[in-house]
């Protein structure tokens, strides 16, 4: 106990850090992406897979890299994660052509499935049910933190230092966490050593989310759909053939039979799916409507992460203490109301009324993230703590996919394949309000989620 205690500190500042650069790599080069398309003078799809190679191999890599930490050593499998992202972002700065630039990013995204999946897995091992909720709270925050303020760095990055400098920022970071975890770290927590790895499941799930998450990305063209469906069967095959596996890359039981793990996971793939395009929606609001410069939006933008950075830790203390639930769908309440209240934005809103709800918005999450990521690894057996986080993390990444398309299906739909200028103004701004309605009916669904999930504190005390 006293040697996990040690360790709870250098854990908490490796795992966070992680969970910071991860987000902010993939949300800070999509600001980037003009200035790459001008260098290398490449069109519009090949461009898009800047984007969307990185996100693929998150997607494809992360379940079955919980499962390699659980059973071959958490800590190692983190480290491997930490130090192929790293060599990655350096060659990212150093990239002579398009091919390596996405060669770059599916590397990049490799090292990352792996140390996120692995990083909150750590965590949970390290601190006590007593004191996680806490930590967990600084982790979620820094997540947040990441994605929030990408945009605001990169584009800021790119315009005094050029888009390499992106990729550059995020090499001392990663060399800082490989030093730390190496010297602080003792431990390797492999609760599932000697289980056999899944590699049928895993070929299957892989190519399932790959299915899935470039189906995404290819909406709204029609072709999307067939990708999509192909990628639903593909997982239904999947989850047939890992319900009769004796050691599955993922245990579906975790879903069939733990209500409040599989209520709690919903909760957060909703939420994300609620609420990741928010930033992307007002970041093209204050710019087009509001005639705001990027560096201007990007400032009023960051209301939001510094709310959710101050109150994230805070909540997770307050789930230690009280029923995650309870915190959790009240948070989840508040930024319903927050996206309600987006869908009524027109020309004539005010500054301050964007950032008061930017503010509340911002508050919800830190109420709802924390202590959902503390009812998911708390309802889970250690042995399990890698495909929860994976999990999670997978989560994450098919809201985030979800919310963009819905926002993409929308634009498509009312403004067509159209470049967003004054004469469309007001076919942009009913997309932006019909898209917070959405997303404020998705978010209602959330709270019915999160609500009935169950009771963690008589699982854990059990």
């Amino acid at each position: 106990m006293a040697e996990h205690k040690t360790q709870e500190t250098p854990a908490l500042f490796v795992a966070t850090l992680s969970s910071f650069m991860g987000p902010f790599i993939i949300s800070s080069v999509n600001v980037a992406l003009p200035a790459i398309q001008s260098e290398f003078s490449a069109d519009a799809v090949v461009l898009s897979w800047v984007a969307t190679a990185l996100l693929l191999a998150v997607a494809v890599f992360l379940i079955p890299m919980g499962k390699i930490g659980d059973i071959f050593g958490r800590k190692k499998v983190f480290t491997w994660g930490l130090a192929i992202h790293t060599l990655a972002s350096l060659l990212g700065a150093f990239s002579i052509s398009m091919p390596m630039l996405i060669a770059v990013r599916v590397f990049q995204g490799f090292g990352a499935a792996m140390f996120v999946t692995t990083g909150m897995a750590i965590l949970t091992s390290v601190f006590p049910p007593k004191r996680r909720g806490r930590a967990i709270g600084i982790y979620v925050a820094a997540v947040y933190i990441g994605l929030s303020v990408g945009p605001f760095f990169g584009g800021f990055l790119t315009q005094y230092l050029g888009w390499r400098s992106i990729f550059g920022v995020v090499v001392p970071l990663g060399v800082l966490s490989v030093g730390v975890t190496l010297k602080y770290l003792k431990d390797e927590w492999a609760d599932a050593r000697g289980t056999k790895f899944d590699i049928a499941g895993s070929l299957l799930y892989a190519a399932s989310v790959f299915l899935l998450v470039y189906g995404a990305s290819l909406l709204p063209q029609w072709l999307a759909l067939y990708f999509i469906l192909t990628g639903v069967i593909t997982m239904a095959i999947f989850v047939r053939l890992e319900l009769y596996t004796p050691n599955p890359v993922f245990e579906i039981r975790l879903f069939s039979g733990n209500k409040l793990f599989a209520f709690s996971c919903l909760a957060a793939l909703i939420n994300y799916a609620a609420t990741f395009a928010v930033t992307f929606l007002l970041s093209l609001y204050l710019q087009y409507i509001k005639g705001f410069d990027p560096r201007t939006a990007g400032t009023i933008l960051v209301a939001q992460p510094v709310v959710m950075a101050v109150f994230s830790p805070l909540a997770g203390r307050l789930s230690d203490r009280i029923e995650p639930r309870f915190i959790s769908s009240a948070g989840m309440t508040l930024t319903a109301l927050g996206l309600l209240l987006f869908s009524l934005i027109g020309t004539a809103t005010g500054i301050i009324f964007i950032i008061a709800t930017l503010m509340m918005l911002g508050f919800g999450f830190a109420l709802f993230s924390s202590p959902n990521m503390n009812a998911i690894m708390g309802s889970v057996d250690k042995r399990f703590f890698g495909i929860a986080s994976g999990t999670v993390a997978t989560m994450r990444l098919l809201g985030q996919m979800t919310s963009m398309a819905i926002a993409m299906v929308i634009f498509a739909v009312l403004i067509g394949r159209e470049q967003i200028m004054p004469s469309n103004y007001e076919l942009f701004l009913k997309s932006v309000k019909l898209s917070f309605l959405i997303f404020t009916f998705l978010c209602v669904a959330g709270i019915f989620f999160s609500i009935t999930r169950g009771e963690l504190r008589t699982k854990t005390e059990k």
